[in-house]
């Protein structure tokens, strides 16, 4: 267990030559918006150049594995979809595992809709068996209402994840934990599980599809309530970086603390490569 807070910029346990594969959460990561964070391409090419792998892992919900490669594409980046984890992957992994065949109220954009259907899931608005809540930027008054009268009724209630704000290039916007609060203040009810980072369920479906032990996967996010608290509760390393959410004020108020912590992903890449030369 860590007990104090690591030196910014450093790996004074030696932790990064031990890591195979980078877990990487996006926004506020990676990229703002449409604009990598300075150092991250470098970065992700650095992962590679030294014999490492990545993969990103997103809680965000409101976009499909699809577009997240076509946004990539569009910032100068290539990458396959097996590049690409989400809360909602995750989320239809779930359902699929425990709750086979049943009907799934899903709040959630049309792109996840889509991809619930296309995994087999069966979506239903007036009875279904089940409740999934995400990241919904096309949520009116109307969803808020039936969501609602769902979950007031006592059905199980799932969500993609926890977050309550999203970073932008212009600050911060509601995200799905905005939502459960709205439902909750409504239907009295929380969900009763959470998928996302910092859950469990998330990273199992990770280390399912990557070949990787789990002490040799580093979590690297720019919250401590979500990518830091997933790595620590699940075995993984954690890097906080700090070009997103949390501050260094968060860091020294917080009961979870990361093994490392970076003022950005490019300073990571100088690490890897202080390492490669030996320095």
């Amino acid at each position: 267990m860590i007990t104090q807070i690591p030196t910014i910029n450093q790996d004074q346990e030696h932790i990064l030559p031990q890591i195979r594969c980078f877990a990487l959460d996006m926004d506020g990561t990676v990229y703002l918006g449409e604009q990598w964070i300075d150092g991250a391409l470098d970065f992700l090419h650095r992962i590679e150049e030294t014999g490492r792998s990545y993969v990103f892992v997103t809680n965000n919900s409101s976009k499909n594995a699809a577009v997240y490669v076509d946004k990539l594409h569009r910032m100068g980046l290539d990458v396959g979809e097996d590049r690409i984890v989400t809360s909602g992957q995750a989320t239809i992994w779930y359902l699929q595992n425990h709750f086979p065949g049943k009907k799934v109220f899903l709040l959630g954009n049309p792109l996840l809709q889509e991809e619930f259907a296309q995994a087999g899931i069966l979506l239903e608005e007036e009875h279904p068996d089940v409740v999934v809540t995400a990241f919904d930027t096309s949520l009116d008054y109307r969803k808020m209402c039936r969501v609602c009268d769902h979950v007031r009724a006592g059905l199980p209630y799932l969500a993609t994840h926890p977050d309550y704000n999203c970073p932008t290039e212009t600050g911060f916007i509601p995200d799905a934990g905005a939502i459960h609060a709205f439902i909750h203040a409504s239907a009295y009810r929380y969900p009763d599980r959470i998928i996302g980072k910092p859950n469990g369920d998330i990273v199992e479906y990770l280390t399912s599809r990557v070949n990787v032990k789990r002490e040799e996967t580093a979590m690297v996010g720019d919250r401590l309530y979500t990518d830091i608290a997933a790595g620590r509760n699940n075995g993984l390393k954690s890097i906080l970086v700090l070009s997103g959410e949390a501050s260094m004020e968060d860091v020294r108020r917080s009961e979870v603390l990361p093994d490392m912590i970076f003022d950005s992903v490019k300073e990571i890449a100088q690490q890897l490569t202080a390492n490669q030369l030996g320095i």
